[in-house]
């Protein structure tokens, strides 16, 4: 039993319990954030993205112990933002949701790649979401949010 204190979505939360759980176990069971999803479970998919002191991980290859005294930003604290509302709305407004079960890691995955670069290029947004996997759509409609985002939000970047 360890007690690991972090702030989670703007709130500071304490966990008492095994250091070694996943963060993804332990956001969903423990805390119910059900838009962390397990995808792969190998860090592969990017289903399963938060932003870690503002950069992204998958939450499925952190041990809970690594986020001891830092920042987690799930979908659930990031959809409270302006931001996260540009970004669903260029992603609804493209035809970049599908089926929605990568949505929210591409969501977070567009949050940090456009707090790291407020206007990409194509190719820069390619390598930004090559940690996300969509099945749905052929990522070019999400390669137009995300341009679609950068334009309609200039400046909160």
């Amino acid at each position: 039993m360890a007690t690991i204190k972090f702030i989670l979505n703007g709130k500071k939360v304490t966990y008492v319990g095994n250091p070694g759980l996943r963060l993804l176990d332990v956001l969903r069971n423990e805390y119910h954030l059900t838009g962390v999803k397990e995808g792969c479970g190998e860090g592969e998919c990017g289903a399963c993205s938060v932003l870690l002191n503002h950069k992204i991980v998958n939450s499925c290859s952190v041990p809970l112990a690594n986020v001891d005294g830092l920042e987690v930003i799930t979908i659930e604290g990031f959809s409270e933002t302006k931001r996260y509302s540009v970004i669903k709305d260029s992603f609804e407004q493209t035809g970049g949701v599908q089926c929605g079960f990568c949505t929210p890691g591409m969501i977070i995955a567009s949050e940090s790649l456009l707090n790291e670069n407020p206007t990409p290029s194509d190719e820069e947004i390619k390598i930004g979401l090559s940690g996300n996997l969509c099945r749905c759509t052929g990522y070019q409609m999400i390669i137009e949010a995300i341009q679609k985002a950068s334009k309609d939000g200039d400046g909160l970047w």
